[in-house]
């Protein structure tokens, strides 16, 4: 059934989305309906916490949300990956002094200052002399000195605490290990089965960490279910993004973990050339982790925060994400605020398309692209309200999407999985509705959508882009200008 007008439809007011991670304080449905009405277009089911009961639930309330609103909300469920820990302490902790020798071994013994059990046989496979451990998110840096068969010994260059099972990275290797867990199978079958619209893949090391997951989202149908999301978070990922980008749906620059395995300044550069080489494909790419981190505890957030989500806009990002901030943190709702505030500022800066469009991103040579990229050129050439893409497949809205155009992009759609994919991608605002039949058909449904969500009035002008044969996916192959009059106005408020 179509959406019916209603006054909480119109816009965000601005391009670039925000995806919010649900936990403990979001466990109240009013807590997510506030996230929502601040800003959220998305949301984040952490699958490294909470019981699948839970989960269950937390979607239940946003689908609820989405049949309040009648919004397409995409959510993405975010797997935990191969966490690589420590073993246990005789006294729960120990610490390490800086210089100090420290070893890793296969000894089921609890630990000390001195040794802790290191239950992982690859890392002892593939380790060097010379290469380096760290621990605790990167607070403990060991060295490695001497390797054999059972034991990994190294110097702290940096000690400190040390506590059971604490987290260890290995950025100067990459690690044989599959990137889905026993753990990370049982999740994924849940969040295919609760209806998932983006699986988040952690620690993504290689092309064919991509291969499995592809597999376990195949339905009963022999039909994909859901998109793939790359988390770009190891070092290794970086060598061969291309590869990578190429396979996945979407990418994430995490950058919690890429900030422990790299040194601090090397973050902002790639961050930058993660998501320009996303960019150059059309697919969504978020920005994610630590993006307001203070506002877990303070009402604001400090200025290098703000400076560094306004970076992720300037960059022509698809979304930002928040983490803890709306997961646990005592101001989840002024996080959201923040960061919609945030992007309208800078969207509204005269630089700020110029600077989005920095980034060259030529059309393919295919009708498609063409008329994409002529959109883009419309909206700059003559006023226009809005761009109202046609589309059974998102495929012509990721294409005007890559465009970076300057006005909102309307995504009609009878699909309501392909409506909520396309709720990450910048600019776009997904609408469920029937499927068209005519030309005729076309029109009059692209003007009146436009007048019911805000994005025409009496005189507007919208640019339409769609396929004949209508119905029949990657046949886009026409763009028309139509003007919306006053007394189709009239008609449409009777």
């Amino acid at each position: 059934m179509e959406q019916q007008q209603n006054p909480r439809l119109d816009p965000r007011g601005r391009k670039v989305k925000i995806l919010a991670t649900t936990g403990p304080a979001t466990a109240n449905p009013d807590v997510l309906r506030n996230l929502f009405l601040a800003g959220a277009d998305a949301f984040r089911v952490n699958m490294s916490h909470g019981e699948h009961e839970v989960h269950a639930q937390t979607i239940a309330n946003i689908r609820a949300l989405e049949r309040e609103f009648r919004r397409p909300i995409a959510i993405l469920a975010d797997l935990q990956g191969p966490k690589l820990r420590v073993g246990k302490f005789a006294d729960g902790r120990a610490t390490i002094a800086h210089g100090a020798s420290f070893t890793f071994d296969r000894s089921t013994e609890p630990g000390n200052a001195a040794r802790v059990e290191l239950p992982h046989a690859e890392i002892f496979n593939v380790i060097e002399e010379g290469q380096r451990l760290l621990v605790n998110d990167g607070k403990i840096r060991l060295r490695v000195k001497s390797i054999s068969a059972d034991a990994i010994v190294c110097k702290a260059e940096v000690g400190g605490v040390i506590s059971d099972r604490k987290g260890v990275n290995v950025p100067d290797t990459e690690i044989p290990i599959p990137a889905l867990t026993d753990k990370d199978r049982r999740d994924l079958a849940f969040a295919m089965e609760q209806g998932a619209d983006w699986i988040g893949l952690s620690f993504v090391q290689r092309p064919d960490d991509l291969a499995e997951a592809r597999k376990l989202m195949i339905g009963a149908d022999g039909k994909p279910r859901g998109a793939l999301c790359a988390k770009i978070e190891k070092p290794q990922a970086i060598h061969r993004l291309h590869e990578i980008i190429d396979l996945a749906d979407g990418i994430m620059v995490a950058r919690g973990d890429l900030g422990v395995e790299l040194n601090p300044e090397e973050v902002p550069p790639l961050q930058k050339k993660i998501v320009n080489a996303t960019r150059l494909t059309g697919k969504p790419v978020i920005v994610a982790t630590q993006m307001l981190e203070s506002m877990i505890e303070s009402p604001a957030p400090t200025r290098a925060e703000v400076s560094d989500v306004a970076n992720a806009v300037y960059d022509g990002a698809d979304a930002v994400m928040l983490s803890a901030e709306t997961a646990a943190g005592d101001w989840p709702e002024e996080a959201v605020l923040m960061m919609a505030n945030i992007a309208k500022q800078v969207e509204q800066d005269e630089s700020y398309l110029p600077r989005v469009r920095m980034l060259d991103t030529p059309p393919d040579a295919t009708t498609a692209d063409a008329l994409a990229h002529a959109c883009m050129t419309i909206a700059d050439t003559v006023k226009i309200n809005a761009i109202t893409v046609f589309t059974s497949s998102g495929s012509s809205a990721r294409r005007v999407a890559r465009e970076r155009p300057a006005v909102p992009v309307m995504v009609l759609t009878p699909s309501d999985e392909v409506g909520r994919r396309v709720a990450l991608l910048w600019g776009t605002h997904p609408v469920i509705t029937r499927d068209i039949g005519s030309f005729e058909e076309m029109i009059a449904k692209g003007k009146r959508m436009a007048l019911r969500h805000g994005f025409g009035g009496s005189g507007s002008r919208l640019a339409v882009m769609a396929g004949v044969p209508f119905g029949q996916s990657g046949a886009t192959n026409l763009v028309h200008v139509v003007s919306v009059q006053g007394d189709e106005l009239k008609n449409y408020e009777s």
